[in-house]
């Protein structure tokens, strides 16, 4: 009789024990389980190296802010360009 089943998890490859198949279930409900979280938006999302992805959230600078890295920072070309 040929076990039908989640081609990436299982291969049949003839008689499994039920070691194996029990093993083989557990694996497909850890897996389950983790998509299951995913979409529900319990679990983050993983990235390319198995790192959980969060998302960031954005700083907002004011306009005081920007304008006072803008002058401190024409204030330094300033200076360097006095020195070339």
């Amino acid at each position: 009789m040929a076990v039908i089943c989640h081609a990436s998890l299982w291969r049949y490859t003839g008689a499994m024990t039920t070691i194996e198949i029990l093993a083989a279930i557990d694996a497909e409900i850890t897996v389950l389980q983790q998509v299951r979280a995913v979409l529900l938006g319990v679990a983050p999302v993983k990235g390319k190296h198995g790192t959980a992805k969060v998302p960031r959230k954005r700083r907002k600078m004011s306009a005081e802010a920007r304008a006072k890295i803008a002058a401190a920072q024409k204030k330094r070309w300033a200076q360097k360009k006095l020195k070339a």
